[in-house]
């Protein structure tokens, strides 16, 4: 087993530009993306580069998106993500090890691989997991 590398932590929000603008009071970034739609999981994203690290702020774009209803409650933390080099085998041993897949690998940002799944813990509030794969 290796290692995973975080790759971002990802946070729902109402309105990407309003949080923006709002966290701008606070914290520096090194970098800002454009905020990018994401077909596929009906998501607006943006990037804020922090050292190695980045907060992904997400904002639905429609009224199914998988995130709407978190948004709509306040949203906050929604997910750790973490970079792996082969997608199906890091999906293969957390099945095996009882975790639930909720999105099977589809294209997302950077066109790269990507996946969700929920992870069976009973002691930690942190369940939702998405693995993407390096860059190719």
């Amino acid at each position: 087993m290796f290692t995973l590398k975080l790759h971002h932590i990802g946070l729902v929000v109402q309105n990407i530009n309003e949080s923006l603008g709002e966290i701008a009071n606070f914290l520096s970034f090194e970098s800002t993306s454009l905020p990018t739609i994401i077909g596929s999981q009906k998501v607006n994203i943006c990037f804020l580069k922090t050292n190695n690290v980045y907060i992904e702020l997400i904002e639905p774009t429609e009224e199914n998106s998988p995130i709407t209803n978190f948004a709509k409650e306040g949203g906050g933390f929604h997910h750790l993500c973490f970079e792996v080099d082969d997608i199906q085998q890091e999906i293969d041993r957390m099945v095996k090890n009882g975790a639930h897949l909720v999105v099977a690998p589809v294209k997302g940002f950077e066109d790269r691989l990507l996946a969700f799944l929920m992870l069976n813990l009973k002691k930690t509030k942190c369940k939702l997991i998405e693995l993407i794969e390096t860059k190719r």
